[in-house]
This record gives structure tokens, C-alpha cells and sequence, in this order.
């Protein structure tokens, strides 16, 4: 069994490779496409290049280095002499490198434990990652989404210019139609009556269909 001290974020691409791998020898399935949603984007993207995946689909996923998307939400969470201890954690981390202090108030984000899955997953960036892919990119995004913004997506869509960019009106992260600010919408994240938009899935079917299977 795999500790928090030995994991790493090549662990989780890897686990995406060996499903795409198996699928593949499947005869009945004529392409595979993959799917990440979130922080599976990212994974999926990779995934899909390693394995040679007939098609992409992004979905809810960030456009920028996580490191820089923590930053952004630690920012307006700490105090500003607190908040320039965390930039050069962040940084050293970054560079591949264990911090040799970590601020006491951040000890469960920066605990021990979890310092090289954060070494090993800051060194992926999803705007360079997307531009590897040879093969049809899907990106979608919804527009109420709290979580990962238009820019993220947007970011993505520079990042492989021949990705078709996909923006879902009144969707959030978790897929759902839903209006509102943060607060208003946590309460609809553990609510199992709201669907799935109908849409999403109308958009990924179609382009699934489209898809031709790899030479």
C-alpha cells in the first residue's frame, strides 16, 4: 500500500495509462477517448498523450500550474507577512526543491508527508501539457463554475490551437445548472436531485462519435 510519504502525482497518470491500455486491447471499443474533469484534467491530458488515446476531452480543468492556482486562493485567506512565507515555499517547491521551513499556521498543507507529491505535481503545466496532444481536444467549461475559471479554460484553448473550446452557460464545477456566488452554491455541491446539464453530455457524445480511430 502506497503512503502519503510515497505518493506522487506520475502515480495517478500512470493509473490513467494502464486503464487506457487495457481498454485498448478491448476489441470492442473502436476508439478511446479520455475524459478529466478537475484536477483529472491534467492527469487525463497526460494520460491520453502516454498511452495514445484516440481523442481528449477536458473538462472543468485548469489552465495554469497549481501552484500558481494555490497561491491565488491563499492570497485573499492569509495575512500579507504570512502570505510571502507561503510565495517562497511555493517557489522552492517549484524549483524541485524541499523547503527547509514551512509556516507552522500551513502545517497540514505543508506537512512533511506531502511536500514531493506537491515537488512532482508543480512541475506539470496544463497549457503546455494540452499542446502535446496530437489529437482531437475537446475543452469544456462552465460559466458559473467557482472552482476553475473561463481563463483556465481559455488558457487551455491557446495552449493547443486546434482544441475546440466548448463554454456551457449556467454550468458549475460539479456539472451542474446552478446560479450564484460561492455561498450559494455549496449548499447545490451535496444536493443528488440537481441533474447532470443536458447539454454536456448531448456536446461530449457527439464529439466521441466523431472521433476516428488513431492510424
Amino acid at each position: 500500500m502506497t503512503t502519503e510519504a510515497d505518493l506522487r502525482f506520475n502515480h495517478f497518470i500512470e493509473d490513467a495509462e494502464a486503464w487506457i491500455k487495457l481498454l485498448r486491447a478491448e476489441k470492442r471499443f473502436s476508439t478511446i477517448t479520455v475524459i478529466g474533469h478537475s484536477e483529472g484534467s491534467l492527469i487525463g491530458m497526460v494520460a491520453a498523450r502516454e498511452a495514445g488515446a484516440d481523442a481528449y476531452v477536458s473538462l472543468e480543468g485548469a489552465g495554469r500550474k497549481a501552484q500558481d492556482i494555490l497561491a491565488e486562493q491563499l492570497k485573499s485567506q492569509l495575512p500579507p507577512d504570512l502570505f510571502a512565507q507561503t510565495e517562497r515555499v511555493l517557489a522552492t517547491l517549484s524549483a524541485g526543491n524541499m523547503p527547509d521551513s514551512t509556516p507552522p499556521m500551513l502545517a497540514a498543507l505543508f506537512r512533511p508527508s506531502v511536500l514531493p507529491y506537491l515537488i512532482s505535481w508543480f512541475k506539470y503545466d496544463p497549457a503546455e501539457e494540452i499542446g502535446k496532444l496530437t489529437v482531437p481536444v475537446l475543452i469544456i467549461q462552465g460559466t458559473t463554475d467557482i472552482q476553475t475559471s473561463m481563463t483556465d479554460a481559455q488558457a487551455l484553448a491557446a495552449g493547443n490551437k486546434s482544441a475546440k473550446f466548448v463554454p456551457i452557460e449556467g454550468m458549475n464545477h460539479i456539472l451542474k445548472e446552478v446560479s450564484g456566488d460561492r455561498l450559494a452554491q455549496l449548499p447545490k455541491y451535496s444536493d443528488p436531485t440537481l441533474p447532470v446539464v443536458p447539454v454536456l453530455l448531448d456536446d461530449i457524445a457527439a464529439f466521441i462519435k466523431s472521433v476516428q480511430k488513431k492510424s
